[in-house]
């Protein structure tokens, strides 16, 4: 890229600063819940020293202090393809496909994110997308009224569409255009209190599915949840009431463990929000809330099979608060190894493998495997940082946030291929960045041990 244009990796840090303000000044509960997450970290971090230890330090500190996800829903498929190509502009690609409909949720979905590791480091900002799919509608009457909606509104500015379209002509975007780009598609994201539909349309949508009302009902795709980072998100859960605010009633994910895996994620619930409809006629809507994440390791195909498996165990078993779901699921997962040994020599995660504070000759010779390499404080085994979402945390979160209501919709089976065909390019593997990421890490690593075999010249 010239060097008058600016990275993708920093206009991408900077709408997610910007959003992250918008955010705090529209929902105030948010700004209280990152101040609940940077004290716990903190603690977290004073008792436990050495978290980031193997890492660069300060950059480590920053990513926790930055990173966020956001998530929203779209009604078209014209929507999601101009949407990917804005979100190209800040160096961030569609990674998996998710289905909800399955949870009764009636969308489909894909993350936008950082695919390499330097962006990642540099900002990992992701945001869930959903689709709207009409065909789980069942009133063919109302999915044509839906579609008609939808195909009306405009949710991105024209100064908007001509900024990407320069990115994409000139191969990039300059400070000036970068500074204006994020301050006009930050407009496709804001909340608006006025919705464009009528009080009977409203409530006939809502009664078909909660979540279709807020996909349709609105001029664009508002953001309807920012995800801090936390190290303990059982501990933010219970201090969430003390500063008065409403959890959900449970934590979606693995339980905590020695060795975190996946994904965790909570909420608080969503806020009830006043808007004015068409017919000025006044009403209130609730779909905007807080969530929480901690994220643990990736795992591979065969280790999210065996961690598929042992949660379908656990969805099995009747609860009553959370502190029984977790109780539960700590004993089913007590068949899911939680030491960094077995994780690695069960090939159940992926990891990161650097160079050790053993800085003693190797004869690679007799290295026969990486493992006695990492016995002897040779080679280092880095968990890689799960970065993507599950499914079933989703629709959970989702669902919570909804009265729990899956309202009247078809149970779908996933569309990839016409998810992608709205998207306009296929979604990436997510296993597939993960090995990458690997196998890139141990052709360094093996590169760097080779090189201290060399005699000096």
């Amino acid at each position: 890229m010239e060097p008058e244009y600016v990275s993708p990796d920093a206009i991408r840090d900077r709408f997610s600063k910007a959003m992250s303000l918008m955010y705090q000044q529209e929902v105030p509960q948010y700004g209280t819940l990152l101040n609940i997450v940077r004290q716990v970290n903190e603690e977290c971090l004073d008792r436990s020293p050495d978290t980031f230890l193997h890492n660069d330090y300060a950059q480590a500190i920053n990513r926790l202090s930055v990173e966020r996800h956001g998530a929203i829903r779209l009604g078209s498929a014209s929507e999601l393809n101009d949407i990917r190509q804005m979100f190209a502009v800040m160096g961030m690609y569609p990674v998996s496909y998710y289905d909800l409909s399955a949870a009764g949720v009636p969308v489909h979905a894909t993350a936008f994110r950082p695919i390499t590791e330097a962006s990642l480091a540099f900002n990992p900002f992701r945001i869930f997308t959903s689709l709207l799919r009409l065909e789980l509608i069942d009133d063919p009457a109302l999915r044509d009224k839906v579609a008609a909606i939808v195909a009306q509104r405009h949710i991105f500015t024209p100064r908007a569409l001509e900024l990407i379209a320069d990115n994409t002509r000139q191969g990039g975007l300059k400070d000036c255009q970068a500074a204006e780009f994020v301050s006009e598609v930050l407009e496709t994201f804001r909340w608006h209190h006025h919705s464009p539909v009528d009080r009977a349309t409203y409530q006939q949508l809502l009664q078909q599915h909660r979540l279709i009302a807020d996909v349709v009902c609105f001029k664009g795709p508002h953001i309807n949840h920012l995800t801090p980072r936390t190290l303990d998100i059982d501990e933010v859960q219970r201090r969430m009431p003390q500063q008065g605010i409403a959890p959900k009633e449970t934590i979606e994910g693995p339980p905590a463990r020695r060795c975190p895996i996946l994904l965790r994620q909570t909420s608080f619930k969503a806020l009830s929000e006043k808007i004015l409809f068409a017919d000025q006629t006044a009403g209130t809507h609730s779909a905007r809330f807080g969530e929480i994440e901690q994220r643990g390791q990736a795992l591979t195909p065969k280790g999210r099979a065996l961690y598929d498996k042992l949660l379908l165990a656990a969805s099995a078993m009747p609860t009553d608060s959370n502190a029984d779901r977790q109780a539960q699921l700590t004993q089913v997962f007590a068949d899911f190894p939680d030491d960094i040994a077995s994780l690695r020599q069960q090939e159940l995660s992926f990891f990161r493998y650097l160079r050790g504070p053993n800085r003693q000759a190797i004869n690679l010779a007799n290295a026969s495997e990486i493992g006695s390499l990492i016995a002897s404080g040779h080679v280092l085994a880095e968990p890689i940082i799960y970065e993507d979402f599950l499914p079933v945390s989703a629709a959970g979160i989702f669902q919570s946030n909804l009265d729990g209501d899956s309202g009247s919709v078809s149970r779908g089976n996933p569309d990839k291929a016409a998810f992608e065909a709205a998207l306009g390019c296929g979604v990436i593997d997510e296993f597939t960045l993960y090995a990458t990421l690997e196998q890139a890490s141990l052709q360094e690593l093996w590169q760097a041990l080779e090189a201290e075999q060399q005699p000096p010249s």
